[in-house]
C-alpha cells in the first residue's frame, strides 16, 4: 500500500470494501454492455455474494445460511460477472436485473445510492478513474481479470474479524496505474 504521505493530495478516499466492489462491478458490469440499472443491480449481487463469502470464512455466519433446498432447480438465465454467476429475473418492465430471490428482480436504485453515500463528492471522480482503467481491457478481458484488478486496488483493511467493515483508504492512483 502507498503511504498516505507519499499519495498525492487528495488521491486517498476513507471507505470500506463493499462500495468499491459495487462501484467497479457496476463499471465493468456497464462495460459487458449492460444498461446503468441493470449493470448496478448485478453489481450489488457480486458484492453480497462477496461479503457473505468472507463473512462465512471469518466465522461471523453460517454456511447453510444462504443454501437452497435440494429439489433439483428448474434452468434460469444467469449471467457472469467478475467470476461470478449472477442470476437474473425481470422487473415489470421487462428490465434485466439480478434476481433477488425466488425470481424477484433487485432494483439498482439502492446499489446506486449506497454507492453515492460511500463516495460522496468523490463519486464521479472514483468512477472516471475506474472506467479509464476497464477501458484498456476488451471487455471479455476486463470480466476475466477484472476481480483481481480490484484486489490491486481495494481498501487495505485487517484480514480478520476487525476488517469487516472497517473503512481502508482507496488509492486513487493503484486504480489509475493498474492497467498494464
Amino acid at each position: 500500500m502507498v503511504a498516505a504521505s507519499k499519495a498525492p493530495p487528495g488521491a486517498l478516499i476513507r471507505v470500506n470494501r463493499a462500495p468499491v466492489l459495487t462501484l467497479w462491478a457496476a463499471v465493468v458490469a456497464e462495460r459487458l454492455g449492460h444498461p446503468p440499472d441493470t449493470a448496478f443491480s448485478l453489481a450489488s449481487h457480486v458484492a453480497g455474494t462477496a461479503a457473505r463469502a468472507k463473512a462465512r470464512r471469518l466465522g461471523i455466519a453460517e454456511e447453510s445460511e444462504h443454501r437452497q433446498d435440494t429439489a433439483p432447480a428448474k434452468p434460469r438465465e444467469t449471467t457472469r460477472l467478475l467470476g461470478k454467476e449472477v442470476p437474473l429475473a425481470h422487473d415489470a418492465d421487462g428490465v434485466v436485473l439480478a434476481d433477488a430471490g425466488g425470481g424477484k428482480p433487485a432494483p439498482a436504485a439502492p446499489a446506486r445510492a449506497y454507492v453515492a453515500r460511500a463516495f460522496g463528492k468523490r463519486l464521479e471522480e472514483v468512477r472516471a478513474a475506474m472506467q479509464a482503467l476497464a477501458a484498456h481491457y476488451a471487455s471479455d478481458e476486463l470480466n476475466r481479470v477484472g476481480f483481481r484488478l480490484y484486489e490491486h486496488f481495494r481498501p487495505e483493511v485487517p484480514t480478520d474479524v476487525r476488517g469487516w467493515g472497517a473503512k481502508g483508504e482507496l488509492d486513487l492512483e493503484k486504480i489509475r496505474t493498474a492497467a498494464p
